[in-house]
């Protein structure tokens, strides 16, 4: 495997993971079986306060090729064919939802020791082109991050960034939304042995000149249970727990509290993802 930059979108990506990954307000359940040929289905649903939304997942694979193929509760039927490395390092990913005639895209991503290049072309008449690539190694590395409309001329896009890492710290630096906002992020392993992390981010919007401190933590009680706290500073106050009762089927419970608003009752939310 490629121990290189990685692509643009692992910037900063294990301080997110750490700050907002299996947080939620819903109620989900997701079930995972397999069919004798190695096919499998995926179907999950999620309670969205009066809202149930649902959806079913096939996945097939094949030598380097995996197919996958959803189908949701709007009817929305959606095909994504990955084809993991036909050349060294090189990825190939089609995808295309019915009957959304405009959906159409195709996407190539190459990593190399030294860079990792994503490029993706809509398939339409006036596509719209987004390319990434992020150059260095795996400790320092930056990169860039563009989309252009052809059908207006115009880029709908163009972020940077910039990130460092060692064995137990990393830190990122990211320019959003068109140089509108600056986001600061670090992420530091404090324990391997009971997966104990700290993390945080900054995002200052130049528009409103306003700042918004996340900070977070992750604890594992036991080797199958894992404990999640964050907040910032409006005020917002989150906190999970996980659960794998068997492997890799896990139980998740996760809340919110506005502690400017403690006289409102708080968001409650759960996950039960079941696999064989």
């Amino acid at each position: 495997m490629v121990k290189g930059p990685g692509l643009y979108t692992d910037i900063g990506k294990r301080a997110r993971d750490l700050l907002y990954r299996d947080y939620q307000s819903d109620h989900k359940f997701t079930v995972t079986t397999y069919s004798p040929t190695g096919v499998a289905i995926t179907s999950s649903g999620t309670k969205k306060g009066e809202v149930f939304l649902a959806d079913l997942n096939t996945q097939l694979k094949r030598n380097n090729v995996t197919t996958d193929i959803k189908v949701d509760t709007n009817s929305n039927l959606t095909t994504t064919i990955t084809v993991d490395e036909p050349a060294p390092g090189l990825k190939t990913i089609l995808s295309f939802k019915v009957p959304d005639q405009r959906s159409g895209k195709l996407e190539l991503q190459y990593l190399h020791d030294y860079a990792g290049i994503s490029t993706s072309v809509g398939l339409t008449a006036n596509p719209i082109i987004n390319f990434s690539g992020v150059f260095g190694t795996n400790v320092a590395a930056l990169g860039t991050d563009v989309s252009f409309d052809t059908r207006t001329s115009a880029f709908t896009k163009y972020n940077a960034g910039i990130t460092y890492s060692n064995a137990d710290v990393i830190a990122a630096l990211t320019l959003n939304d068109k140089g509108e906002s600056l986001n600061a992020s670090y992420y530091h392993i404090v324990s391997p042995l009971t997966n104990t992390s700290v993390g945080g981010e900054v995002n200052h919007n130049f528009a409103t000149n306003q700042n918004t401190i996340t900070l977070g933590t992750q604890h594992a009680l036991d080797p199958l249970t894992t404990v999640k706290a964050r907040f910032n500073n409006l005020g917002k106050v989150n906190a999970l727990i996980q659960h794998e009762w068997r492997p890799k089927s896990l139980f998740t419970i996760s809340g919110e509290v506005d502690t400017n608003a403690i006289d409102k009752s708080g968001k409650f939310g759960i996950a039960l993802a079941l696999k064989p």
